[in-house]
């Protein structure tokens, strides 16, 4: 006898018996600003951040914009020394200021003693920027010193390891390089990692920093946009790169509700999906974006009608945006996706690579926090796929639960839904 596998929509509740992940902190680094506040005011009213880049020399490119983001002159308060603030790369400077608006939101490091707790991040291009400085200095006459410190910061884990080192948190480490979907399955681990009772607490987020290596491939592939990036608009031509950071403490309900602290969000759900049918194009009809979309919703227990807003992966590349609309309309059906409420944020501040995910998690949350939806910038005309509500102005809404969508190279897809507090 055969028996069917049971579909997606009919499974239980997989968090039924385990127990419920929120989060308490929250700290956010983009091209918007630094700090949620700053981010939460630019993002409601659809304020494009992409500039100028000036990290590094763009004259031989075809683009010479992006989402570079202006750090504050100075670290936050670390037990850092001033020589390991002085060897801190770009990523791990944006890592520590995220971090410690999380932190001190959450009231983890309130006594000065030591942290146990568990890490996970997401992040794709890591310390880069040092990778390229140790190849310029063996390709130099000139001295080579320091070149073991580059390799050392080089490690993916390093920056977080300069985290563990300036807030004094100790305990096990995971670090996931899955492209795009990066931070997003940062955050989906951490959870279940509370949720399961493997851990208390888990410092969890993603983040990437501009560098010219990575900047140079995108451009050389034609994938960045030559005009500016309009995700889901019909004449759409491709993407912009951007950095930041974000960073979350998560907790189980009963913790918080012991230590008496806010809680900013419930981690409700989480899907995965692997599309093997390109390295770098997604399924034309987004099966494994669809598929992710779903198992999120059946982790969370809920239907697709009761996401108030969906932050699409939204690139403003031609392929990724009209498979993620097929994927949005084959979730929702034809007679409720016109009621689906979506916006991509990757038209202000651009692509943050292993990053977007976790920063764009931050976005939703403040927009769901607020009863606001950030608006799709730039769009005049929208390509014949969408058949969602594209929110193309900003927007009041009242809602309690929004998804985030997060697809990467090699077809990793992510989907992560959040529930109001």
């Amino acid at each position: 006898m055969t028996v069917s596998p049971q579909p997606i929509s009919k499974l239980p509740n997989a968090r039924e018996h385990r127990r419920r992940v929120v989060i308490t902190g929250m700290g956010l680094v983009t091209p918007m600003g630094t700090g949620v506040q700053e981010n939460a005011r630019g993002f409601r009213v659809g304020r494009s951040a992409l500039r100028p880049i000036t990290l590094f020399d763009t004259s031989r490119m075809r683009v010479h914009s992006g989402g570079e983001c202006y750090l504050p002159g100075v670290l936050p308060d670390t037990n850092l020394s001033a020589r390991e603030v002085a060897r801190l790369d770009r990523s791990s400077e944006m890592l520590l200021h995220a971090a410690a608006e999380a932190l001190a939101q959450s009231a983890w490091c309130a006594g000065g003693d030591e942290l146990s707790v568990s890490l996970v991040f997401g992040t794709s291009a890591g310390a880069m920027a040092l990778g390229e400085d140790f190849y310029r200095a063996a390709l130099s006459s000139q001295s080579r010193r320091q070149q073991a410190t580059r390799i050392h910061g080089y490690y993916p884990q390093s920056q977080v390891l300069n985290l563990c080192r300036a807030f004094r948190l100790r305990g096990p480490l995971t670090v996931i390089a899955n492209a795009c979907a990066s931070g997003a399955n940062a955050i989906g681990h951490a959870a279940s990692l509370v949720s399961n009772g493997r851990a208390e607490r888990v410092l969890c987020g993603g983040y990437d920093a501009l560098s010219e290596l990575v900047f140079a491939g995108f451009d050389a592939l034609q994938a960045l946009s030559t005009t500016t990036p309009r995700p889901f608009d019909a004449d759409r031509d491709g993407l912009a790169l951007g950095e930041g950071a974000a960073v979350f403490t998560l907790e189980s309900l009963d913790s918080a509700r012991a230590r008496g602290v806010t809680v900013l969000a419930e981690v409700a759900g989480y899907g995965m999906s692997t599309d093997v049918h390109h390295l770098t194009q997604p399924h034309p009809d987004g099966i494994a974006a669809l598929q992710s979309m779903k198992v999120a919703c059946a982790d969370a227990g809920i239907l697709p009608d009761q996401i108030g807003y969906i932050n699409s992966h939204g690139t403003g590349t031609p392929l990724n945006d009209s498979a993620e609309a097929n994927a949005i309309r084959a979730w929702a059906g034809d007679s409720q996706v016109e009621n689906v409420r979506v916006s991509s944020t990757k038209g202000s501040i651009g692509h943050l690579l292993g990053g977007a995910g976790a920063v764009e998690a931050a976005i939703s949350i403040l927009a769901m926090n607020g009863d606001w939806l950030p608006p799709n910038a730039q769009i005049a005309t929208p390509d014949p796929s969408v058949a969602f509500d594209l929110v193309r102005e900003p927007r009041d809404a009242s809602f309690h639960y929004c998804l985030t969508n997060s697809f990467g190279f090699g077809g990793a897809n992510a989907t992560v839904i959040f529930r109001k507090s």
